[in-house]
């Protein structure tokens, strides 16, 4: 989509339980960061920070980041939420309990060598209405995290080059994965 203009922040900003963020289609980066490939870097190098209940929405994620938006204890609302250039992760998804659900409806990503949305937590997301351009993989339930089984529901997705797999979850976990249209 096409941005309404640019809004560099020098430090994540916290999107709080209960508020509803607008960008108003906005691009939102970081002053301080660049993005550095898959180099791991935790939310400190993020755009947004999440929590829990809380909704981040119409916004473009710029290229200067690494981490991109975070909820760090699950169940947010990421809606119609774009990332121009993804770096290490787009949405990194953490914490909660077994009933935690974030979602994920509308919005899109590009660019990506690995995992758009990387679900370290517990519980369920649900994506809906997503678009993605050559992406590695649009969702990513974590491998070493230990016996915590996650649920993803993916539909009305469409994914133009994808590298990898539109989705990858753990057997050996219990982990679900739910795909349609």
């Amino acid at each position: 989509p096409t941005s309404t203009g640019t809004v560099q922040y020098a430090e994540a900003y916290t999107v709080k339980a209960g508020e509803v963020f607008d960008g108003k289609m906005q691009t939102f980066e970081r002053s301080d960061v660049s993005c550095e490939g898959q180099s791991e870097s935790g939310s400190s190098t993020a755009v947004f920070l999440v929590e829990a209940g809380g909704t981040l929405k119409n916004a473009i994620i710029g290229k200067n980041q690494m981490e991109g938006v975070h909820c760090d204890n699950s169940d947010c609302t990421i809606d119609n939420v774009w990332w121009d250039d993804v770096c290490e992760d787009a949405l990194s998804i953490k914490g909660g309990t077994a009933s935690s659900v974030s979602t994920v409806t509308g919005g899109g990503a590009r660019s990506a060598d690995d995992k758009v949305i990387q679900h370290n937590g517990l519980g369920s997301v649900k994506i809906d209405g997503f678009y993605g351009e050559d992406i590695s993989k649009l969702y990513r339930s974590c491998g070493t995290c230990g016996d915590k089984a996650r649920k993803v529901s993916v539909s009305n997705v469409y994914v133009v080059n994808p590298g990898n797999a539109i989705v990858t979850v753990n057997k050996n976990w219990n982990d679900e994965a739910t795909l349609s249209n």
